[in-house]
């Protein structure tokens, strides 16, 4: 990214993770940018999410032409192991993943370890 080191006192994505070509480049400019104790927050959706729950909503996410492009994303998101494994490797801080019903979040306040 084309900012200084500690530029920013918190960074939020939402819906992307799944989408990167390189996520480990990405989570660790992420930790570059952040201030000392400058807060992040990463969501995605979980590819292991229930399968009836996933059926309905390929059934039900209006409009109609949106289902395949959801289900697409569900299909290419990470699992909550494999998001800790990535998330380990990173530069950022006191991470925490967690996992809901549809989604996966990384929260943390970087420059805490």
């Amino acid at each position: 990214m084309p900012f200084d080191d500690g530029t920013f006192d918190a960074v939020f994505t939402n819906g992307s993770l799944h989408e990167w070509a390189q996520p480990l480049q990405i989570l660790n400019e992420i930790a570059r940018v952040l201030k000392p104790g400058g807060r992040y927050c990463i969501s995605d959706l979980r590819r292991d999410i229930n399968p009836l729950l996933k059926g309905l909503m390929r059934v039900f996410v209006r409009p109609k032409v949106m289902r395949a492009g959801l289900i697409s994303s569900i299909n290419a998101a990470y699992t909550e192991h494999e998001l800790r494994n990535l998330v380990s490797q990173s530069d950022l801080d006191s991470a925490a993943v967690r996992k809901n019903l549809i989604g996966l979040s990384v929260t943390g306040k970087q420059g805490t370890s």
